[in-house]
């Protein structure tokens, strides 16, 4: 009690001084920034749709949309396709809607369209023929759908508002929820010359044999998506930000002309009437072939195609079972390969549809990447859901839909090609092969995110080529690593995103959205999380979302639900921000051992008023600028002998066989280092021994948690250190790693590096 009421004196003499001082100031408060937490303040709150832990909820709803289509392929000087379709829109929402809206994506080609006006021309005067005629001149290609009907199942006309890429339709009354309304769309458009306007799909043409190469997408008014998170996602399409599309079952009937080769996405249904007999033949040995393509349209039959021209047509009849779109690609001009891959779960075929131009290059690579992608991206997130995967080549493409993309990679006239050329075909193959599970399955709304489905599908494609360079024999220089965004990073802060972006509104979407976004997941995969943990959690993410609509916090909350590491931080520094990394070795202190008081402990002894021979025994490590050094402690004597207190401790508490197997060491390096940036990353060390051996410490990220400018380590070692190396790999992208080793390097003068390359 006497002591409380001193206390409560000594606070009231301390509370008047403090009144009565005119120079005390308040201290200021602050919000809470530390780079640890939690990113509450950016995700939204969970619900009954989708809950904390990142899965979907028990209200968790999507909407479908199944499509009938008769479509019409017309091989013209200007080519056109035709087309109706019944359209089913199912409203599994709660919400009752009184219209739909549909995309037309094809109204980004109109003459003098909207993505044309919100252009910045810039410097750009290198147009391509094609493509100048096009847009100076009111003569060649105007592109855009031509809706001649819309009419409900009885033939009532819909009325319905066209905005640019954009068509709402207006119900006569709304659409419950629980029910569904069909209605039917006619249409058609004259198809774009993609090798001109670079478009995603459209028309090759080959001067020398007088042949178009088809690749159709976007090619038919299709659902936007109704969720949760934005109810109707109607972004305008201006051509950057790709599709968010709803999930459903298609029935397609393409007619083309009769001598064309066709494919493209769902079962072929009626395979026998559109083959010849023996290539039905050759397609029933490929499903039993796993080892090599089996040719199913030879180079020598698709030559002699060429110089001829087909009067009929014949109508491939399509089936596909939820997927969210369609494509398919047509030509006589096809060499048509395929093989059987065997997964875990069933037998898939992988497929590929070329010109003789791409030849031998694809004869040679396109179907055996097929096959490793299926089976790579099978083993990391889940067996291949469909029963074929189709890589076709087009001048200059990279895209991708459900079960067939399109893939560049042209050799010269004479079939030469370089080691880039093969090596950026392979690497284009897998990606958009790989696009199947990230967003075709793991359905992510693309043209608000897109990272979700380039940065995830880029990482995954990285662990995918690994295995592959294996069986190639050579290297793919892939991309995905973090030392290969450094330059990027270190660039112009104006110019640069978050990867928490609108796809539309980044400046850099191939450095933000795919190869950042990659090397962050790279990141936590082989510093951060680890394999074993983060191969379960992104595994989980992906089946916890498959046929499904996730969204960013669904991903970080998963992750983080089936690992149990908080990272918050990471998301945070990464995803939201544009800050970098950039570490350094600021200082390297060799410390030696003495059981003598040092200064400190004669300090903290005064302090608690005992006697030094009475502060419990300690071992202290000091430095050679420490003033308790004596040039004894450097001797060779054994750690044991110099340190009589530890040696006293083990004597009592320890048996001599203990005693002997203990490894205890004999140096000790206190490693200072240094943020320069404002990200925290963990610290990767390399330690080079006098022996030539090394070894490598990672300490967390949450090393920094108290302390986001400098941390220190103590390394206790058996031998000595004569290297130590900051993050030598460079795995959390390191702006400049100048500063990543002791000792410290001699800079090289610009003689000595010109001195170098030369050669005497």
């Amino acid at each position: 009690m006497k002591y409380r009421i001193y206390s409560l004196f000594f606070l009231i003499i301390n509370i008047t001084f403090a009144q009565e001082n005119n120079d005390h100031k308040v201290p200021k408060g602050h919000y809470n920034n530390s780079k640890f937490r939690q990113i509450t303040d950016l995700l939204p709150t969970p619900n009954t749709y989708r809950t904390a832990s990142g899965a979907p909820g028990p209200d968790y709803y999507q909407n479908r949309a199944n499509y009938e289509m008769d479509i019409q392929l017309i091989d013209a000087k200007q080519p056109r396709l035709k087309g109706s379709e019944t359209i089913t829109y199912i409203n599994n929402s709660p919400n009752d809607l009184d219209y739909l809206w549909v995309q037309l994506d094809q109204n980004r080609r109109q003459p003098d369209s909207y993505t044309d006006q919100i252009n910045d021309d810039g410097s750009n005067v290198m147009l391509r023929p094609g493509k100048f005629i096009s847009q100076y001149s009111n003569e060649g290609y105007k592109g855009g759908f031509h809706i001649t009907k819309v009419v409900d199942l009885q033939g009532n006309p819909l009325n319905y508002t066209i905005n640019y890429t954009m068509m709402r339709i207006d119900l006569l009354k709304p659409l419950k929820a629980g029910k569904s309304f069909s209605f039917k769309i006619e249409w058609w458009y004259d198809i774009n010359n993609f090798a001109e306007d670079w478009g995603r799909s459209g028309y090759e043409h080959f001067k020398e044999d007088d042949n178009n190469l088809y690749i159709i997408a976007q090619f038919y008014p299709r659902m936007a998506v109704y969720d949760d998170v934005n109810g109707w996602q109607h972004l305008q399409f201006i051509k950057t930000g790709e599709f968010a599309l709803p999930f459903g079952d298609f029935k397609v009937n393409i007619t083309a002309p009769a001598d064309h080769i066709l494919d493209g996405t769902g079962v072929l249904t009626n395979r026998k009437e559109v083959m010849t007999s023996i290539q039905y033949k050759r397609y029933l040995l490929a499903q039993k072939t796993y080892d090599k393509p089996v040719m199913i349209v030879t180079e020598t039959e698709a030559r002699k195609k060429e110089k001829s021209r087909s009067k009929g047509f014949k109508t491939w009849r399509f089936k596909a079972e939820n997927v969210r779109d369609f494509a398919f690609a047509s030509s006589r001009k096809f060499i048509y390969d395929m093989m059987a891959v065997k997964l875990p779960s069933k037998t898939v075929m992988a497929i590929s549809m070329y010109p003789k131009e791409a030849q031998p290059l694809w004869e040679k690579y396109s179907t055996r990447t097929v096959a490793n992608t299926l089976t790579e991206y099978s083993k990391h997130l889940f067996d291949y859901p469909y029963h074929k995967a189709i890589s076709v080549n087009a001048f200059r493409q990279g895209m991708e839909y459900p079960m067939i993309c399109w893939n560049y990679g042209r050799p010269d006239k004479s079939g030469n090609y370089n080691d880039r050329l093969r090596n950026g075909m392979i690497k284009v193959i897998t990606h958009e092969v790989g696009h199947n599970w990230f967003p075709m399955v793991v359905n992510s709304d693309e043209r608000q995110w897109m990272w979700m489905d380039e940065g995830l599908n880029t990482f995954t494609e990285l662990l995918a080529e690994q295995a592959f360079e294996k069986k190639l024999g050579f290297k793919l220089n892939s991309r995905g690593y973090p030392r290969q965004i450094v330059p990027f990073m270190k660039g112009n802060q104006s110019k640069m995103n978050p990867i928490m972006n609108n796809s539309d509104l980044m400046y850099n979407r191939s450095m933000t959205a795919y190869s950042k976004a990659a090397a962050g997941l790279y990141m936590l995969r082989e510093v951060i999380m680890g394999r074993k943990l983060f191969d379960k959690a992104f595994k989980t993410y992906a089946n916890r979302w498959k046929f499904k609509h996730p969204e960013p916090a669904d991903f970080f909350r998963t992750m983080e639900d089936a690992s149990a590491i908080d990272l918050d931080w990471f998301w945070r520094g990464w995803f939201f921000t544009t800050r970098v990394n950039e570490m350094a070795i600021s200082k390297v202190s060799k410390f030696y051992v003495t059981d003598k008081p040092t200064e400190r402990i004669k300090r903290m002894a005064k302090s608690y008023g005992m006697k030094v021979e009475d502060f419990p025994p300690y071992v202290s490590l000091i430095t050679e600028d420490s003033p308790d050094f004596t040039p004894d402690m450097k001797s060779k004597k054994s750690f044991l002998q110099r340190a009589v207190n530890l040696k006293q401790f083990l004597n009592e508490n320890f048996t001599k066989e203990e005693i002997k197997n203990l490894k205890m060491p004999k140096y000790f390096y206190r490693v200072e280092v240094e943020q320069h940036g404002e990200l925290v990353m963990p610290i990767v060390l390399k330690l080079t021994y006098k022996d030539g051996s090394t070894k490598q410490l990672i300490y967390p990220a949450k090393i920094w948690r108290f302390n986001d400018k400098t941390v220190s380590k103590m390394i206790p070692s058996n031998q000595e250190i004569v290297k130590i190396e900051l993050d030598p790999e460079n795995l959390t992208a390191d702006i400049d790693i100048s500063n990543n080793v002791w000792p410290k390097q001699k800079q090289k003068s610009v003689f000595d590096k010109l001195k170098a390359k030369a050669k005497y």
